[in-house]
């Protein structure tokens, strides 16, 4: 991983923490607003992760290259 998705996600950690903090010493409206500033560093994450040039759109569960059909009738149905 890169030194930014690190500092990133210490980030989002730090705000969700600060929420849960001032929410917890009774500054509720704080807190709110707190966790909306936390979202939206998530969101910012996330898309930073999936637009990445280096490993945005890698979804290892899914294949998507194009495989040869069968050989000698060996696949399914047959």
């Amino acid at each position: 991983m890169r030194e930014s998705a690190y500092a990133m996600m210490a980030a989002v950690f730090a705000t969700m923490s600060l929420a849960l903090l001032s929410g917890w010493f009774g500054r509720r409206s704080l807190a709110i607003a707190i966790l909306i500033i936390c979202l939206v560093l998530s969101i910012y994450q996330f898309l930073f992760e999936i637009y990445s040039p280096e490993t945005g759109f890698r979804m290892p569960w899914i294949q998507t290259q194009l495989h040869d059909p069968p050989v000698n009738g060996s696949g399914a149905g047959s």
